[in-house]
């Protein structure tokens, strides 16, 4: 009957693995989290660059037609 008591308990080094092996997968997600999230923002950042490129663009052709125009 003792026999089978010992055998079910884990042993001591289980209560300090498990608690290290989730923390560093808290760890190494929040970094990982982070970057993709600083990748998404200036992907966001470059696009809205373009855009307001475009239309500044858009705003000097459409301005110089309108000059240009006879009267």
């Amino acid at each position: 009957m003792i026999l089978a008591l010992c055998i079910g308990v884990p042993p001591s080094s289980h209560f300090i693995y498990i608690p290290v092996m989730f923390t560093l997968g808290i760890v190494i997600g929040f970094v990982l989290g982070a970057k993709a999230t600083r990748d998404a923002l200036a992907l966001e950042q470059r696009k809205a660059a373009e855009r307001d490129e475009r239309k500044a663009r858009r705003q000097a052709a459409s301005s110089s037609a309108a000059a240009e125009a006879p009267k």
